[in-house]
């Protein structure tokens, strides 16, 4: 396993992603297992510790996971890092996903299910941006919603793929 990761660690792309887990979420598997598909450098857990790691199919052991039990310890991190956060919510003042070019080292923030994002850590994002939807519902589930927008960072910073 060690040799996956190192050998994964020399492709990782420099996307982090972040999910809250205050109530313990349980799209948080799903979203390690497709942060594992799209190789982020990183998936950051913001609250309790514990997670449902069944939907993570053991991708977890292939990726960096680091836990932050509150908002200002999290920031700090990334600010220590270089890397910016971008919040994923559809609140006003969200800007479009498909209308940005979003920063090359981000962290594209999730929050847990129901809630959103909370207000500490909407203060603490560079930018906020919504995926548009078109049907009756205001919110999708966050994994979901976190698969689109690690595909649309990867489509702006990540090389495309050879047609044959």
């Amino acid at each position: 396993m060690e040799a996956i990761v190192a050998d994964l660690d020399a492709q990782r792309s420099r996307l982090h992603v972040a999910i809250q887990n205050w109530e313990h979420d349980f799209n948080i598997g799903s979203v390690v297992r497709t942060a594992n598909a799209f190789n982020v450098a990183a998936v950051h857990i913001l609250g309790r510790r514990r997670w449902n790691r069944r939907g993570a199919m053991v991708t977890d052991r292939y990726l960096h996971v680091y836990h932050h039990s509150d908002v200002p310890s999290f920031l700090h991190w990334l600010d220590e890092h270089g890397v910016t956060p971008v919040g994923v919510d559809n609140l006003p003042g969200s800007v479009p996903l498909e209308t940005v070019q979003l920063p090359q080292d981000c962290c594209l923030v999730f929050g847990s299910e129901g809630p959103g994002l909370t207000d500490e850590v909407v203060k603490g994002c560079e930018q906020l941006v919504a995926i548009t939807q078109y049907g009756s519902t205001r919110s999708m589930n966050a994994g979901a919603a976190a698969a689109i927008a690690m595909y649309a960072w990867t489509t702006q910073w990540c090389p495309k793929p050879r047609t044959s």
